[in-house]
C-alpha cells in the first residue's frame, strides 16, 4: 500500500489517543484507509503509534515543520511526512529515513525550489487562498511535471472539481472527520463522510 494508490486523504486531528483506534477502523470502512495524522496536538505521535497496528490503514503525519519531528513521527510509524511547507531539512530528513515526503509550494519559486530537490509531488496549501482550481490550471503549462495535492477549502462540493485536473494527483481534507465528530466518538459520521468521498473520486476516476 503506497500513498500515490489514493486520490482522497483524511487530515486527520486527534486531541485524544484514545479515539485513534476506533477512527482507523472508521476510514477503512469508509474506503478511505489512509490518514495524515497532523502534529497539532501532544496526542499525534501515540495516535501514530494506535492508528500504525491497523494493517488495513496507511497511517503517515501532517504539519511537520522541523527534522526533530520528522524523527518522532517515523519513529511512531508514520509511513509518509507531510508539511505545510518547503523545508530542506524536512525533506531530507524524510529521505534519510527513506520514507515519502510531500512538501507545501505554492508559488512559482517554491515550486522551482522543490524540482531542485527532486520532488514531484506536491502539496497545495492552503489552496482556497492561494488561488485554488485557477492557480493549479495556471501552473499546468509551466510545470506539467508536477502533480499538486490541494488542501484547505477541500470538500465534498468541490472535489470532483480538483480530481478532475490533470495536474491533480490527489486531495486532502478534514470535512470527512469533523473534529467534533472525532472528539465525541461519531465513527458512523466519519464513515458516511469518507464513503461519499471515495464514491465522488471513484465516478472522476471512472469518467
Amino acid at each position: 500500500m503506497d500513498l500515490s494508490d489514493f486520490r482522497v486523504i483524511p487530515v486527520v486531528v486527534l486531541k485524544d489517543a484514545a479515539r485513534a483506534a476506533g477512527l482507523g477502523d472508521a476510514l477503512v470502512a469508509g474506503g478511505l484507509p489512509v490518514a495524515e495524522v497532523t502534529f497539532r496536538t501532544t496526542a499525534a505521535a501515540e495516535a501514530i503509534r494506535i492508528m500504525s497496528d491497523n494493517e488495513g490503514l496507511l497511517v503517515g503525519a501532517g504539519t511537520v515543520v522541523s527534522a526533530a519531528q520528522v524523527d518522532q513521527a517515523v519513529a511512531a510509524g508514520a509511513k509518509f511526512i507531510v508539511s505545510p511547507g518547503l523545508s530542506r531539512p524536512v525533506v531530507e530528513q524524510a529521505r534519510q529515513h527513506g520514507v515519502p515526503v510531500l512538501p507545501g509550494a505554492v508559488t512559482p519559486s517554491e515550486i522551482m525550489a522543490a524540482l531542485e530537490l527532486g520532488l514531484t509531488t506536491l502539496k497545495f496549501f492552503p489552496a482556497k487562498v492561494y488561488g485554488g482550481i485557477s492557480a493549479l490550471k495556471a501552473f499546468s503549462a509551466p510545470f506539467a511535471q508536477v502533480g499538486f495535492v490541494p488542501t484547505g477549502g477541500v470538500g465534498a462540493d468541490n472535489l470532483a472539481d480538483y480530481l478532475s485536473l490533470r495536474n491533480v494527483t490527489a486531495v486532502g481534507g478534514s470535512w470527512m472527520v469533523p473534529a467534533r465528530a472525532v472528539d465525541a466518538g461519531d465513527f458512523g459520521l466519519v464513515r458516511e463522510r469518507c464513503a461519499e468521498a471515495a464514491a465522488i473520486a471513484a465516478s472522476v476516476k471512472g469518467a
